[in-house]
């Protein structure tokens, strides 16, 4: 983690500080002078929200919020201007900064600390040189507040904690993060948890006859692996267990249906998905929610090498299901087909996948929401959309209608792995939904799980989504 939060009973005046108001009449008259208190309320009247006082050595910092109604866009708001906040702290070189309350209102004040931990999230690992000048000096934010408790500051660092894993996961290349060494990572992230973890590797996942991600891995030299994380605490609440399901292809090249020009950039980050179930299993367990949850996370790399498979091929999936091959670089919903049909086994409340999976997706709604599709769960999905809400990763929802089944039909095997030219992210749920038969949400995050540069508290690269859904959809449960 980049930054400990901590709670603090009190505050030195001589730190640095960030006074969270209301009113000018709530600072402390022995913080500022008379003059600094007529500053700060010019600068209110001129709209500015975040004032910055020069105390030699320390920096005063004052936030006073705009008035917003709707709760959830309040949240966000005082996110958004946690990254401001973290954003001038490491300009200003400051190596912590103590947060004191003047609103009284936790909610708001834990959105402003997670903001400033998510903006503060850097991945240097592969820089040698000047790195001093590119690494955040902000480690240590303290919060005094009556609001809080300990609980709450421990459950908010873990929540980051799995994002950043989820992160990091993300930003990793493949050079470093082939499928059993995401596998290996898994295994040591949730290590520090009283999480069970199981590895399939490829002999077990042979034995199993798991034909849709051996198809997928036959063009690699590097085996895949089949992962399962379960947190199953004997205060479980629920009787069947809910299970996510995270995409794993750790690069995709496409096949040989191989992806033309640039779009081949960035693809490593297409075991997001399977990132954000790691994440969120890590923090669900961290936390002890007494709900029982399963993670799914079938990996492997899809290269044109070799053996791979190819355009016309048939393959028998897990459940024995035959399906036509009619692009490579349709693979994700291959893997996650066996995945979803290996979840039947648990008999679930509810499975709900992750997956970097379409290009039709990102064009639709860009990057500020995830396309989110299901079958016999609405209750459940209006549950997620609330969480999508809070925690202000949105999910966008697309038809599911019958008619998008016949996309998928094969005159030559029981379905075929691509729809037509039109609803491409919707077809390739209907792939997918042929594999279950229990309440089921697909979401799609090709959109917003890699960014080409920075969207306020999500920096450039792997932003982590699904870990903080995920856990605020468990944690409504509790």
């Amino acid at each position: 983690m980049n930054t400990t939060l901590k709670k603090a009973k009190k505050y030195d005046a001589k730190s640095n500080l960030l006074l969270l108001i209301k009113d000018v009449k709530e600072i402390p008259l022995e913080l500022l002078n008379t003059n600094e208190l007529d500053y700060i309320k010019l600068e209110l009247k001129n709209k500015k929200e975040i004032i910055a006082l020069n105390h030699f050595p320390s920096w005063i910092y004052v936030l006073l919020q705009k008035e917003e109604k709707d709760d959830f866009k309040r949240l966000e708001n005082y996110r958004r201007n946690g990254t401001k906040l973290v954003e001038i702290a490491n300009k200003q070189k400051l190596s912590d900064l103590t947060v004191v309350d003047f609103i009284n209102q936790k909610e708001e004040l834990l959105a402003l600390a997670e903001g400033m931990l998510l903006a503060n999230y850097q991945f240097l690992k592969y820089m040698t040189k000047e790195i001093d000048d590119k690494i955040n000096n902000l480690r240590k934010i303290n919060l005094v507040s009556d609001q809080i408790s300990d609980k709450d500051v421990v459950e908010l660092n873990t929540i980051i904690e799995g994002n950043e894993a989820a992160r990091t996961f993300v930003n990793e290349p493949l050079v470093y993060l082939s499928a059993e060494k995401f596998s290996e990572e898994i295994t040591k992230l949730l290590s520090t948890t009283k999480a069970k973890v199981e590895v399939f590797h490829k002999q077990k996942i042979e034995s199993l006859k798991m034909g849709g991600l051996l198809a997928v891995n036959r063009g690699s030299i590097d085996p895949p692996t089949f992962t399962i994380i379960e947190w199953k605490p004997e205060n479980a609440k629920n009787k069947k267990p809910y299970i996510f399901v995270g995409k794993g292809v750790v690069f995709d090249t496409g096949g040989v249906n191989i992806k033309p020009g640039d779009y081949m950039n960035d693809m490593k980050s297409d075991m997001g998905g399977a990132a954000a179930v790691a994440g969120a299993l890590y923090t669900i367990a961290k936390n002890e929610l007494p709900i029982h949850v399963i993670g799914l996370i079938p990996a492997t790399d899809n290269r044109p090498d070799g053996n791979a498979y190819v355009p016309d091929d048939v393959i028998t999936m897990f459940d024995g299901t035959t399906v036509e091959i009619k692009n490579t670089d349709a693979e994700g919903r291959i893997i996650l087909a066996d995945a979803l049909a290996y979840a039947k086994k648990y008999n679930p409340e509810l499975v709900i996948d992750l997956a970097t999976l379409t290009g039709a997706a990102h064009r639709a709604i860009g990057i500020h929401g995830i396309v989110a599709m299901g079958k016999d769960s609405d209750k459940e999905f209006a549950n997620l959309d609330e969480s999508g809400y809070r925690v202000h990763e949105r999910l966008a929802h697309f038809p599911f209608w019958d008619e998008y089944d016949e996309e998928i039909k094969s005159p030559i095997a029981d379905i075929k792995n691509l729809g037509g030219e039109l609803a491409g992210a919707i077809t390739a749920g209907k792939f997918l939904a042929y594999f279950t038969d229990y309440p089921y949400i697909h979401l799609d995050i090709a959109g917003p799980a890699f960014l080409t540069k920075p969207d306020h508290y999500k920096s450039r690269g792997g932003t982590g989504v699904g870990v903080r859904l995920l856990y605020d959809f468990i944690k409504q449960k509790v």
